[in-house]
């Protein structure tokens, strides 16, 4: 029997080994980028991307246009998934919620900052391209956005960066388009409100454990209890809006629109012991001042 020499064994013994740690690596870099995915809060990110992409269509905005609406608000939604994520971090693994990218050890803190950088310095450029006013309205937006999640969360003012980040949407679509029009004021309204309704009804399954972490925001400060009452009131505000505001009578259509929405928080506040039974009727009214809105279409540009 002939004996291979040893430093083919040695060879085959390192390509060995750096082909295990080629695998590993890639494990890890695979791991990274679904932590990643994960710890931008994809559900939100997606959603708020769709529904002011959609309206940029509705509004008449062109392809190109809606496209750099679409990149910029979904970079300005990652850097601000990225940014609650990196900011929770120290939270999230005290008190060991492995659902969590990071507490769970799928992503470093660190690569979750430096994801928030990267898309926060993509989404100004991005922003700006639909125009000076346009952008600078997106801006201020995503800045409260990162102030609520670097500050007011823990505050009695926590509603208020989400009021801003809704309600600067219609304006971002607007001001895009030809002659730069402001959106009508009742869009502008609503739209804030559908942003408080947003952020009751994302809060209130969480409060326990907020308290114990020591957040008090100002649903927290409030309670379960009052926070399940309040939930629908500015978003069927919203919805009486957006029927009413814009010029004309009501059609079917607005009246069928109230009914429902009414119909969603009735159920909501009937069923007590779950707190995830009013954040899903939230989103079901939600939803009618969603479609209500997208319905409207260039009408959100009257003066």
């Amino acid at each position: 029997m002939t004996r291979r020499p040893a430093a083919y064994d040695r060879s085959v013994t390192t390509s060995g080994h750096a082909r295990r740690d080629r695998d590993r690596v890639r494990r890890s870099g695979l791991q990274a980028v679904a932590g990643l995915v994960r710890a931008c809060h994809p559900g939100p990110t997606a959603a708020v991307t769709v529904l002011v992409t959609a309206l940029a269509v509705a509004s008449g905005r062109d392809a190109a246009g809606c496209g750099l609406v679409a990149a910029a608000v979904l970079t300005g939604q990652l850097s601000i998934g990225w940014c609650n994520d990196a900011v929770d971090a120290g939270r999230d693994v005290a008190a060991g919620r492995t659902g969590k990218p990071v507490a769970a050890g799928a992503v470093s803190v660190r690569t979750v900052w430096a994801a928030a950088a990267v898309a926060l310095a993509l989404c100004v450029p991005l922003s700006l391209a639909s125009g000076l006013a346009a952008g600078a309205v997106h801006l201020v937006g995503v800045a409260a956005a990162w102030a609520y999640d670097l500050w007011l969360k823990a505050t009695v003012l926590s509603w208020l960066p989400y009021a801003v980040g809704f309600g600067v949407l219609p304006p971002f679509v607007t001001l895009g388009l030809p002659g730069h029009p402001w959106p009508a004021w009742w869009a502008v309204i609503a739209a804030a409100l559908l942003g408080c309704g947003a952020h009751l009804a994302n809060v209130l399954p969480d409060i326990p454990a907020d308290l114990a972490a020591g957040v008090r925001g100002w649903p927290q400060r409030l309670g379960p209890a009052r926070v399940r009452v309040l939930i629908p009131v500015p978003l069927l505000l919203a919805t009486g809006l957006l029927v009413f505001g814009p010029p004309g009578p009501v059609g079917a259509g607005g009246w069928a629109a109230l009914a429902g929405a009414g119909a969603f928080a009735v159920a909501g506040l009937a069923v007590r012991r779950s707190p995830r039974v009013p954040f899903v009727a939230a989103v079901a009214v939600a939803a009618v001042d969603v479609l209500l809105l997208l319905a409207q279409g260039t009408e959100i540009t009257a003066l």
